[in-house]
């Protein structure tokens, strides 16, 4: 079934035949095929998964990226409901120092266009999870409301939160004017940069994938960089280099911003990641 729809897809939109479709790792939203085209050309297919209709947001956001920003990432030939069609990247999730320092320059350029409010002007996606994006003026009130008392109440009804650590997280919003600035203004974030939905090639990064894009503090971003280690010092020191890093991130900031992406992976694996979540929880609480 998924290799008629792809190969309809394939015809419909670029004109051309499908020879085979192999399946590739990876793949939150949908299932992943490495098409091989008549002409000798290759395309990424993605293919709905259990009609949860998330691909036309992803392609969405691709285009996004690519119209708003000079961040590297795939071209969208055909996006639906069904089934999303884009370009194949050629690279590696391996980052020498200079593959970290221009991944700098690129995300301090994304960083650098911004916007009137925090938000977007659509909801996106943060993995399959739906992350709503209404406007706000203050960014204290979007991640505390739109990001973490969110994140917690899908996670608790889930049954993936104790009712306790669920009260935490409204006891930390209620101190974040203590813990957090308001930026100086919204910046666009890809927003899921971990090592595999990053490539590189030869020194160089050829793609960023499966964004998860809003307007954010853009130390959001950093903190989930260094979360799961996706790059190190040459990243850092290149970044500042370039837009600056205000005190008290690495010491306060980044253990908050980090408490959202640890809240979506205690939905989606639970395990430590809870144990994480309540650590920093005591921490600021």
């Amino acid at each position: 079934m998924s290799e008629k729809l792809i190969a309809e897809g394939i015809e419909a939109s670029l004109g051309e035949r499908l020879l085979s479709a192999r399946p590739m790792g990876g793949g939150c939203i949908g299932e992943v095929y490495r098409a091989q085209l008549e002409d000798g050309s290759q395309v990424v297919a993605k293919v709905d998964r259990e009609g949860e209709s998330h691909l036309e947001r992803e392609g969405y956001m691709l285009r996004y990226l690519r119209e708003k920003s000079d961040l590297p990432v795939p071209e969208v030939y055909h996006c639906s409901d069904t089934l999303l069609l884009m370009q194949f990247i050629e690279g590696s999730s391996s980052f020498s120092g200079e593959a970290e320092r221009h991944a700098a320059e690129l995300l301090a350029g994304l960083h650098g266009i911004s916007a009137e409010a925090y938000g977007h002007e659509r909801d996106t996606l943060i993995g399959n999870l739906e992350q709503p994006n209404p406007w706000k003026e203050s960014w204290v009130e979007f991640f505390g409301e739109q990001r973490l008392i969110y994140l917690a109440d899908v996670a608790y009804e889930a049954g993936r939160l104790p009712l306790e650590t669920r009260r935490n997280v409204d006891r930390l919003v209620e101190r974040l004017e203590e813990l957090i600035e308001e930026p100086e203004r919204p910046s666009l974030i890809h927003g899921d940069v971990w090592s595999a939905n990053v490539l590189a090639k030869e020194g160089r990064i050829t793609g960023f994938l499966d964004p998860a894009i809003y307007h954010a503090d853009p130390e959001v971003e950093l903190a989930f960089i260094s979360l799961f280690g996706t790059f190190g010092e040459d990243f850092f020191a290149r970044y500042k280099e370039i837009q600056g890093i205000r005190d008290g991130f690495f010491e306060v900031r980044k253990d908050l911003y980090n408490l959202y992406p640890l809240l979506v992976h205690v939905y989606f694996f639970g395990g430590g990641y809870l144990a994480s979540v309540e650590g920093m929880l005591r921490r600021f609480v």
